[in-house]
C-alpha cells in the first residue's frame, strides 16, 4: 500500500502558504466577469475554451466561493486531526477527463504485444468467472503456453477476442455470461476488477511501462480513428479535454486538492493523470496486492473490509468510500457514509454511474459529462439542491437521448443488481427526465 501520509505534511504547508496571501479578492459575478481589478486576479478559467451555456460561469463562481478568493473552509482535507481547511476536487477519469477509455488502451496495447500471461488456470482469475468463460478461455487461449508465460495475443485472435469479450461485455465470444455469483453491484463489477487481475505476475513498472505506450500511441492516432482488438473494432485514439485539463489546472491555483477516483488499474491511471498535472499520490484506482514485488488478482479493501478479490473497488459507492479513507483518513465502516460537509469534497465530475455517489456528495457543484447513463444523468436532471452542471462530452458529444430516463422506476441500481427508482434525501421519487443538454 503506497504511504500516503505525506500528503498531510504537504496540505498543512500549502495551508500556511494561502494563509500568508494577502485578503481574498470579490467573487465573480453570477455571470462569471469580476467585478474589479482584485478579481480579476483570481484565477481564472479559459474564456478560449468552449462550455455548454453557462456552465464556465457556475464552476467560475464555485472557484471563486471555495477557494483562495472565497476563504471558505468546507472540504476539509488533511488525515488524523490535520485540519488545513483545503477544498478538495475530484474527478473520475475515463471519458471524464480523457475522450476514450484508457483502461481499455492499455489492455488492448498488453494484448497486441503478448504482455498478458497465462494463468494456472482461468478460473484463478477472477472468483466471479463462470465456468463456461473458463471453458471458453481455455479453448481460445490453449494450454500449450507454459504457466507465467506470455500467451501469443498479436496472433492468435480467438484468444484476443475472448479477453477483450470478458472485459467489454461481461460474456463470452457465444454469448454465455462470464460472471456468476453475488457481489454488491455498488461496490464492485467483476469484468472491470478482471483488468487489473489479468496483470498478475508483472511488476507495477512493467504495467506502468505498458500503459504509457498505449498513452503514446493513442495520443498520436488521428481524432475518430479506429484499431481491431482481435475482431472487435475499438477507439484507436484519446484525447484529453482541454476544458477538464484547463479546470483541474485553475482548481490547482485557486488551493484545491484535486484528485483522480477511478475504477482502471492504478498503474496505468498513475501514468495518465500525469499528462493533467496530477502525481501519483493524488490518484486513486484499485490498488493490487503484491506478492514479491509482482502483482497478485488481490487488491486493498476500503472502509473495514479486508483485501479480497476485487470485492470492494473504486465504484459507485466504492468511489465515496475511497474518497473518504484516502483524502479524509475515515476508518472503518464508517467510510461507506456520507459525512459533514467540512469532509467531503467541493467539486466531483463524472459521466456514468458509476460516479454518481461521489458526484452527489460534493457540496459545491456536481460536473456530470452527458454519455446517457440513467442513475447519474437522473440526479443531474434532477437537480435537487441546485448545483448540478451538465455538459455533452467535448468531442463527438452525444445526440438527444430520444426517450426520457426511467428515474421513478428502474434507474437505481441496488446492492443485489436489481434496478429501482431513483429517491431525493427526502424519501420522494425522482420523476423521469428527458435528455435536454447534448450535443
Amino acid at each position: 500500500m503506497r504511504n500516503r501520509s505525506v500528503l498531510a505534511a504537504l496540505s498543512l504547508a500549502a495551508a500556511s502558504l494561502v494563509a500568508a496571501l494577502p485578503a481574498p479578492a470579490a467573487a465573480a459575478d453570477a455571470a462569471g466577469t469580476t467585478g474589479s481589478a482584485a478579481a480579476r486576479e483570481c484565477p481564472q478559467l479559459s474564456k478560449k475554451l468552449d462550455w455548454y451555456g453557462h456552465n464556465r460561469a457556475k464552476l467560475q463562481r464555485m472557484i471563486d466561493e471555495r477557494g483562495l478568493c472565497g476563504g471558505h473552509k468546507s472540504g476539509t482535507a488533511g488525515k488524523d486531526g490535520d485540519r488545513t481547511h483545503r477544498p478538495v476536487a475530484a474527478f473520475d477519469w475515463d471519458n471524464t477527463v480523457t475522450k476514450n477509455d484508457t483502461t481499455d488502451i492499455t489492455l488492448a496495447w498488453a494484448l497486441a504485444h503478448d504482455k498478458i500471461l497465462q494463468p494456472r488456470r482461468w478460473g484463478d482469475t477472477s472468483k466471479w468467472l463462470t465456468p463456461a468463460a473458463e471453458r471458453a478461455l481455455t479453448k481460445a487461449c490453449g494450454r500449450s503456453v507454459p504457466v507465467g508465460k506470455p500467451l501469443p495475443t498479436s496472433t492468435d485472435t480467438d484468444c484476443t477476442d475472448e479477453i477483450f469479450q470478458i472485459r467489454a461485455e461481461a460474456q463470452t465470444m457465444d454469448g454465455h455470461p462470464a460472471f456468476g455469483g453475488t457481489w454488491n453491484h455498488r461496490r464492485t463489477v467483476p469484468e472491470y476488477a478482471w483488468v487489473a487481475q489479468l496483470f498478475a505476475g508483472h511488476t507495477p513498472k512493467e504495467v506502468s511501462a505498458y500503459a504509457e505506450a498505449g498513452r503514446k500511441e493513442s495520443l498520436a492516432a488521428p481524432v475518430g480513428s479506429e484499431m481491431k482488438v482481435g475482431t472487435h473494432t475499438v477507439p484507436a485514439y484519446v484525447r484529453y479535454y482541454p476544458q477538464q485539463k484547463d479546470l483541474i489546472r485553475t482548481l490547482q491555483r485557486a488551493g484545491f486538492d484535486v484528485y483522480i477516483v477511478s475504477a482502471g488499474v492504478e498503474y496505468a491511471a498513475e501514468v495518465w493523470s500525469k499528462g493533467v498535472g496530477i502525481d501519483a499520490d493524488h490518484t486513486i484506482a484499485i490498488r493490487s496486492i503484491l506478492r514479491d514485488g509482482r502483482i497478485t488478482t488481490r487488491n486493498e479493501g476500503c472502509g473495514g473490509a479486508p483485501a479480497s478479490e476485487g470485492e470492494t473497488i473504486p465504484y459507485i459507492d466504492g468511489k465515496r468510500c475511497w474518497i473518504n479513507q484516502d483524502i479524509y483518513g475515515i476508518k472503518g465502516r464508517d467510510a461507506w457514509k456520507q459525512q459533514d460537509p467540512a469532509h467531503r469534497i467541493a467539486l466531483g465530475g463524472g459521466d456514468a454511474d458509476t460516479d454518481v455517489t461521489f458526484v452527489r456528495d460534493a457540496t459545491g457543484a456536481h460536473l456530470v459529462l452527458n454519455r446517457n447513463k440513467d442513475e447519474v444523468m437522473c440526479r443531474a436532471y434532477d437537480n435537487e439542491d441546485g448545483r448540478w452542471i451538465v455538459n455533452p462530452m467535448f468531442i463527438e458529444p452525444l445526440p438527444q437521448k430520444p426517450e426520457p430516463y426511467p428515474c421513478a422506476t428502474a434507474a437505481y441500481i441496488n446492492e443485489d443488481g436489481a434496478l429501482s427508482s431513483v429517491r431525493r434525501y427526502n424519501g420522494s421519487v425522482v420523476p423521469d427526465q428527458r435528455d435536454s443538454v447534448f450535443g
